[in-house]
């Protein structure tokens, strides 16, 4: 790249990289190297600028792909950054700004270089060109005295973790962090789950497995610091003295600062930084969920998701027996917050999925918090605005309120906290209304848009297993939640009539020709298996909380009708038992009250004859209880789903489209 480049297009023309890729091999002690890791280049970090840097350096690593066997310069090249990377922390603790650049500009240049390599060749041959050493003129052997993959990965690893984060180094740790990123980038170009890789097996059970909690710990602290880009001025101050800059072009000095700021004041890519100005947060996040989804070896775990699965609380002072593989303690508190901060991205929601789903001192943490409402409120806003959202997103969200309604005690506590003018929720003005009743409305509402768009089974199942979870601990419903309830059953009613009508009129009207007939049998069925499940979550509310929900009792009464006809349906009967005997007691002391009654009036009877219903009117059934349980082999939606946030998401990277072939690009 040298001293003059500051443009992807001029990187093709430039000497220094031609030299590079050329067919002459550089010795390490050349002082060609010290010029070409002293360049000045604005890091992309919107996908437009990425894509013009790769159709840039795709010429230049295919030329190095045909001429690194001979010269073996780019085994050259990651020696010099490992040289640089020994010195990296004193460094730091010097503030020796012109070393970490240069070591810098070093990994940089062998990520852009390695991305194209990874697209182009195999896991064998890319092994092969770290192995291609000079050995004499002409001729370039493969050398067996080091694994120079291994090394480069375990330096990278070694950056991470021991490497303070301070405006100095934020940038090299950035670039660490989205190097290993693109090490496993291969997964994106194949359709089937890769197990078991060379990378893998490095990064899982050489000599990096003893840094495993360690990174995982680092990540994420990242992921809670949310340290914005450092700002130029912080970065670099040349000093009067012309010593520092090695004798290099002045005009090296103007431009140091562009490389430390991932593209900031000025450049092109400064604009996206409005819309994600937290590069290494986002691309440590992203780098756990790839580390955490690794599949397991063949006679080997995944050590990351070891890590993910036991950390504990920094607080927690207690004494195990058996210390878990890769345990460490990192802040619940600081998480807890960046969590609650975060969840607009989908990786933050697929993060704290994980941690819920597989650390269980996260999820008892969690579920003891008096402050519920800051991680439920985005969760719900999630799913409110569930047409902007892509599926993967909503699904998380989802489960995610499926694992928290497994606890009684959070089933009880959400009605406990209410809520003031919920400023998202548009349909109708809520002044007040308890978290638990926002949670009823919106999960509601899901299942109404799923009826009519999408009509995924799968949304439909965890919704109704949510509310079914809730159910029994229903506490002081907000009259709007109440009528929600009941309006949904009547459009459950409504369309259970419609399927039954074009049923029976298509087997009226069934011509000779026998054409094949819509599935209606399958449709009935589905539908008649959601009423009873409504059924049951109203019977479940009626029978464990009557005297709490007066206003379920009186949307009951006004919409009695709607039961009449699953009275004597077979499917119904038994759980219509409940919801009858509530109507009837209800209807009688109304009917004693008088006629022409208010609404006031009403609801006083009703409140009265909560108290006045023997329990044992009512019948017993088993507790609705639903738990959340991982598919078989759940690789193959959450590894795909990684990678297409990885894709769309990582700062400074770009995948050409026409080379993915892990998920459709639609739902990428």
């Amino acid at each position: 790249m040298g001293a003059n480049t500051s443009h992807a297009s001029d990187l093709s023309e430039n000497t220094s990289l031609k030299a590079l890729v050329g067919t002459e091999s550089i010795t390490e002690n050349d002082p060609f190297w010290n010029q070409l890791i002293s360049f000045t280049f604005i890091s992309p970090t919107n996908s437009a600028d990425s894509k013009l840097l790769e159709e840039a350096v795709i010429p230049l690593a295919k030329a190095f792909i045909e001429n690194n066997p001979r010269t073996g310069n780019f085994g050259a090249l990651v020696r010099i950054f490992l040289g640089r990377t020994k010195e990296l922390k004193i460094s730091t603790e010097c503030k020796d700004q012109l070393f970490i650049w240069q070591a810098h500009n070093a990994l940089f240049m062998i990520r852009c270089l390695l991305k194209v390599f990874i697209r182009e060749l195999s896991e064998e041959e890319l092994h092969q060109h770290f192995c291609y050493q000079e050995r004499a003129p002409g001729c370039c052997e493969e050398t067996g005295s080091e694994d120079l993959l291994e090394e480069l990965l375990l330096n990278l690893v070694h950056l991470i973790v021991e490497v303070p984060l301070l405006d100095i180094t934020y940038s090299i740790l950035f670039e660490a962090v989205t190097t290993l990123l693109v090490f496993f980038s291969n997964q994106l170009l194949h359709k089937d789950i890769l197990r078991d890789g060379l990378i893998c097996q490095h990064i899982m059970k050489g000599r990096c497995l003893c840094l495993t909690s360690r990174l995982v710990k680092t990540l994420l602290y990242n992921f809670i610091r949310q340290e914005k880009c450092p700002p130029a001025t912080h970065i670099f101050e040349p000093k009067a003295e012309g010593g520092l800059l090695y004798g290099l072009a002045s005009g090296v000095a103007s431009g140091l600062w562009s490389v430390f700021t991932l593209g900031g004041a000025g450049s092109r890519a400064g604009i996206d930084q409005e819309d994600n100005p937290l590069p290494l947060s986002n691309q440590s996040l992203l780098l756990l969920l790839v580390l955490a989804n690794l599949t397991d070896g063949p006679d080997w775990p995944n050590p990351y998701r070891q890590a993910i699965t036991c950390f504990r609380n920094t607080q927690d002072t207690s004494s195990l027996t058996v210390e878990p593989p890769h345990t460490f303690q990192i802040n619940f508190n600081s998480l807890y917050t960046a969590l609650c901060e975060q969840q607009r991205s989908d990786q933050a929601t697929l993060l704290l999925y994980t941690l819920l789903h597989q650390n269980a001192n996260m999820r008892t943490y969690i579920l003891s918090r008096t402050d519920m409402d800051n991680l439920v409120l985005p969760i719900l806003e999630i799913l409110y605005h569930v047409e902007e959202r892509n599926s993967h997103h909503v699904y998380m969200a989802l489960i995610i309120l499926l694992i928290l309604t497994e606890d009684d005690a959070f089933n009880r506590s959400i009605h406990e906290v209410l809520l003031k003018n919920i400023s998202w929720y548009t349909e109708r003005s809520l002044t007040e209304i308890s978290l638990g009743s926002l949670l009823i409305l919106v999960v509601i509402r899901t299942i109404q848009f799923n009826m009519t768009r999408t009509r995924d089974k799968y949304l439909h199942t965890n919704c109704l297993a949510a509310l079914a979870n809730m159910s029994a601990q229903f506490r002081y419903l907000h009259q709007y939640a109440a009528q929600r309830i009941i309006s949904l059953f009547a459009l459950l009613s409504k369309k259970h009539n419609k399927v039954l009508e074009q049923a029976t009129q298509s087997l009226r009207g069934r011509q000779a020709d026998n054409t094949a007939l819509p599935d209606y049998a399958q449709d009935l069925n589905v539908i008649e298996e959601v009423i009873r499940m409504m059924l049951e979550i109203i019977n479940s509310c009626l029978c464990n909380s009557l005297h709490h929900n007066p206003n379920l009792v009186y949307a009951l009464l006004y919409k009695r009708e709607l039961f009449e006809q699953f009275r004597t349906h077979p499917s119904f009967q038994d759980i219509m038992q409940n919801v009858d005997t509530v109507i009837g007691f209800f209807s009688q002391r109304l009917e004693q009250a008088g006629s022409d009654l208010s609404v006031e009036r009403v609801q006083e009877v009703i409140m009265k004859g909560a108290q006045a219903l023997p329990k044992d009117r009512l019948k017993k059934f088993p507790e609705l209880k639903f738990k959340y349980v991982e598919e078989d082999q759940p690789e193959d939606f959450f590894i795909p789903y990684v990678w297409s946030l990885v894709y769309n998401a990582a700062v400074g990277l770009y995948w050409s489209p026409h080379g993915i072939e892990l998920f459709s690009m639609d739902s990428g």
